[in-house]
């Protein structure tokens, strides 16, 4: 195995560790930041998730400068909304959130955006907004209730997980998948790649 640098995720979401492992860029370390993300007033749903990705790697690099052990990583950030009409959903905490998001969603249009940011070793940053536009299907009042009765809205932004029982709510979906799993791969990969990541390398390592 030849070395390679590191790379550090500052999220703890496993949906994003398991992209990155997907792609074959595993981090060597994860750390999540503790960050407001309240959106400012009148702030889009856009602006929100580009400058809150930029604020969690900028709170993780302030982090990896007393981290020896991480000197010369590259970092990886996120933030993913889901917005329809014209409302930026919450991540569903309490069964009431998730239900809400759900009856908003059902039958209707949404876009899924993500804001991903990149750092290499010298902390240049480089971000990227992606969008995914979904349909769903109209929604029985039976199959909210038995995905409520699941769980797995929990955490999730707009109260569902496209890659878990909500598939089979997806009439349509143009863009990115992993976008709307939590990190879009595309993108990422490019970030990392032009901030100097060898990233296929790390696919010879794993061979």
């Amino acid at each position: 195995m030849t070395d390679r640098p590191k790379l550090v995720l500052a999220s703890a979401s496993p949906r994003r560790h398991a992209l990155l492992e997907q792609a074959g860029c595993a981090p060597d370390a994860l750390l999540p930041t503790d960050i407001d993300e309240t959106p400012r007033r009148g702030e889009a749903a856009r602006s929100l998730v580009q400058r809150l990705a930029k604020e969690k790697i900028e709170a993780a690099l302030v982090t990896l400068k007393s981290r020896y052990d991480l000197a010369g990583a590259y970092t990886v950030s996120a933030d993913t909304v889901v917005a329809c009409t014209g409302r930026v959903l919450p991540k569903a905490e309490t069964l009431e959130d998730a239900e809400a998001c759900l009856r908003l969603l059902s039958g209707r249009s949404h876009i899924v955006m993500t804001g991903v940011a990149v750092a290499n070793p010298q902390g240049t940053i480089r971000t990227r907004l992606v969008e995914t536009r979904l349909r769903f299907k109209h929604l029985s009042l039976d199959e909210i209730n038995a995905y409520l009765d699941s769980g797995e809205w929990r955490g999730k932004a707009g109260g569902y997980a496209i890659q878990g029982l909500a598939g089979v709510f997806a009439l349509r979906l143009v863009g990115s998948y992993t976008n709307v799993v939590g990190l879009p791969l595309y993108e990422t990969v490019s970030l990392l790649e032009g901030a100097g990541f060898p990233v296929r390398g790390t696919w010879r390592e794993n061979l």
